[in-house]
């Protein structure tokens, strides 16, 4: 007789869920109990790791230094093209350009859009930056060509060679996945300080969005069109430029659509290295004199650019309805006659400046109301650092104190909170969910512990574990070497408190934005209350997060907290909502006919239906929360986001890519468990 055989036996229980959790859970207290005795299994050694910085730096050092003469004279000759263009946008009439635009507006989209332009370019003149705003968009008007031919030429470049189309993904993940600063240190020892270094960064950053839309619209030609063009009898380039990719014109104008916002996302950073009188630089020079309202002020300027050319370059991308053409040109002529008008009678638009005393305003009301509400401010934020942030960083033993909980955390209280914990997963168990029991008792550990403080052996093992239930022994694998490469690189500490931070936001923004999307999915006026915020934050850079909070939290890990918040919630909303939304009909139908209520129906059919989507809105809420991790270290965080700027003051180029690769592996670690899982539930589903 088997085991199987016995009465009450069930093998379900040992689910691969269970089996890992089981393994986690022997490590974890195996380091636990050895800990005393064996303090290098929580702390690892700084003597066992490799000087990874040191050989980057003197490696890249030498390659930079042998490279640097071309570059500079790369940089010298994009000089020129940037200069061009601020002087025509400089210029050109301030009525006659915000006519040209909303000419362009109407004839893509009709009043709508041309009262949108009109309005958002009005307000730029009235903030009395328009001088700085040009000077901005001179640098786009550079970098974004520069980004869609490199851009454009990689996609086409993967899609004629199939065999490097896998390393071109591969490079283009990494791109997408290290933080910007990061290889802005190499960048300013190759082309040295000022504006067209900045330039350089965002076209650097704004290709692989291009890349990726190029490849995927090639992609999708049908068949039918590509036999069509080989029946011609062209040749293979005349088959791509001919047909190809004016069939793919759509899908390649949405990232044209993506580039132009990651390149004007990039001006606040590109500012950092640039010294260049733009936007950028105004919003970190007011924000560093902590005159908010100014900044509050200079950052909407950004904000209104982004609004602007995204609804106005998304339409070109979808829409092929044109409007009237007269009233194109009547605008236009429009325009002309109150250049002239301006020319003779109105001052310059630098001069301009009607919303100034708007931000003097806002920074006395600002003042009054700190001034007025601080200890309330003040206890919120405190709050969630001492009953929340804190425990979860370096646990309940060390985060309980008396001036703060009102007691000391004791070793007693520690077993009886594992005890307690013990005894709910036992339960759990009981009842059938061997894996659940065991993961909350894990919880419980490292809510203990805190994440910070995991001795590193339990973290590999873990994140193992989970790769092998997501994807097998290769992903297993994948995330063990990955996070290895961490420890190794002397800076395991500051990224076990980068994950602290990242996946505290991403729990709260899984939490909230779930919750905000089922709402919506529930509720039709919901959603139009939420869709407009949503397309808002999405245009928002990510630097002009950092003004509200800053203006009500000051400089510390909390204000960072939120600003992570504000920018990586979007995605889990959007998410959530479309998959909730998107459950076929009949499965719906046989619910409601077989009586199941509304809730009902949303858990049992809609919310597992659904749940591929949402994981991707918690995987694209990662990649957010780790890019937003390295501007908020900006405001008083520490981490690998630190060491980035570090480096980048320091001029070690070492130190920076090391931060930056570390970084960038822990984002596509947690991008490929996500995945994995949601490609598990696409296949239990039959999708």
């Amino acid at each position: 007789m088997s085991a199987s055989d016995l009465p009450g036996s069930d093998q379900r229980l040992l689910t691969p869920g269970a089996i890992a959790a089981l393994v986690a859970l022997a490590v974890g207290a195996l380091c636990m109990v050895l800990a005393p005795y064996m303090p290098w299994l929580v702390k690892f050694p700084a003597e066992w790791a490799l000087p990874a910085s040191r050989w980057i730096d003197v490696v890249l050092t030498w390659f930079l230094n042998l490279i640097k003469p071309a570059a500079r004279a790369f940089s010298h000759a994009l000089a020129y093209p940037m200069d061009w263009a601020q002087a025509l946008l400089l210029g050109t009439p301030w009525p006659l350009l915000i006519a040209l635009v909303t000419a362009l507006g109407w004839h893509v989209g009709g009043w709508k859009l041309a009262t949108l332009s009109i309005v958002g370019l009005g307000f730029v003149v009235a903030s009395g930056y328009w001088v700085e705003s040009m000077n901005t968009l001179s640098l786009v008007a550079v970098s974004v060509p520069l980004a869609l031919l490199l851009g454009g030429a990689t996609g086409i470049l993967a899609n004629e060679v199939p065999r490097v189309k896998s390393a071109v993904q591969t490079v283009m993940d990494v791109m997408q996945t290290v933080p910007t600063f990061a290889y802005l240190t190499p960048l300013l020892l190759l082309f040295g300080f000022g504006p067209v270094v900045g330039l350089i960064a965002s076209a650097i950053y704004a290709a692989p969005p291009m890349a990726r839309n190029v490849i995927l619209g090639l992609e999708r030609i049908e068949t039918d069109i590509k036999e069509a063009a080989i029946m011609s009898g062209g040749s293979r380039m005349q088959q791509l430029f001919l047909v190809e990719i004016p069939s793919a014109t759509t899908q390649i104008m949405v990232g044209v659509n993506q580039c132009l916002m990651a390149a004007l996302s990039m001006v606040i950073i590109a500012a950092v290295i640039g010294g260049f009188d733009d936007i950028g630089w105004e919003v970190l020079l007011t924000m560093r004199k902590a005159q908010f309202g100014a900044a509050l002020l200079a950052g909407l300027v950004i904000v209104a650019f982004a609004i602007v050319i995204d609804r106005i370059s998304s339409r070109m991308a979808h829409e092929r309805e044109r409007h009237d053409g007269r009233v194109t040109l009547g605008i236009i002529a429009v325009g002309g006659a109150l250049a002239v008008l301006a020319w003779l009678y109105l001052p310059a638009a630098g001069r301009l400046t009607l919303l100034v005393p708007v931000a003097d305003w806002v920074d006395g009301a600002l003042s009054a109301f700190v001034r007025a509400n601080g200890s309330a401010l003040d206890a919120i934020k405190n709050g969630a650092m001492f009953y929340g942030l804190l425990p979860l960083r370096i646990g309940l033993d060390g985060a309980v104190l008396p001036f703060t909980w009102g007691f000391q955390w004791t070793g007693g209280m520690s077993a009886a909170f594992l005890a307690v914990a013990a005894l709910l997963g036992a339960g759990l168990a009981a009842t059938g969910r061997l894996a659940a029991g065991l993961m909350l008792v894990i919880a419980a550990g490292v809510i203990e512990t805190g994440i910070a403080e995991l001795p590193w052996p339990f973290v590999l093992v873990g994140a193992g574990a989970i790769g092998w239930v997501a994807g097998g022994r290769k992903l297993a694998l994948f995330s063990v070497l990955m996070l290895t490469a961490v420890l190794l690189s002397g800076l395991w500490g500051k990224a076990l408190w980068s994950l602290y931070l990242s996946g505290a936001a991403v729990l709260t923004c899984a939490v909230l934005g779930g919750a905000i999307g089922l709402v919506c999915a529930l509720s039709p006026l919901a959603w139009r209350i939420v869709q407009p915020i949503c397309d808002m934050l999405q245009t928002i850079p990510l630097f002009v997060f950092l003004i509200p909070v800053l203006m009500f939290f000051q400089i510390g890990e909390f204000s960072a907290f939120l600003a992570i918040i504000l920018y990586a919630i979007v995605p889990m909303i959007r998410y959530t909502r479309h998959g909730l939304v998107t459950t076929p009909p009949e499965l719906i139908e046989a619910a409601v006919s077989s009586g199941a209520t509304t809730w009902q129906t949303m858990r049992e059919v809609r919310a597992p239906y659904a749940a591929p989507t949402i994981l991707l809105g918690l995987n694209q809420t990662i990649l957010y929360a780790f890019a937003m991790l390295v501007i908020a270290a900006l405001i008083g965080t520490t981490g690998l986001g630190q060491s980035i700027f570090l480096a980048l003051g320091q001029a070690d180029v070492g130190l920076g890519i090391t931060a930056g690769a570390c970084m960038a592996i822990l984002a596509l670690v947690a991008d490929r468990l996500v995945q994995g899982f949601a490609a598990e539930r696409r296949r239990v589903l039959g999708l």
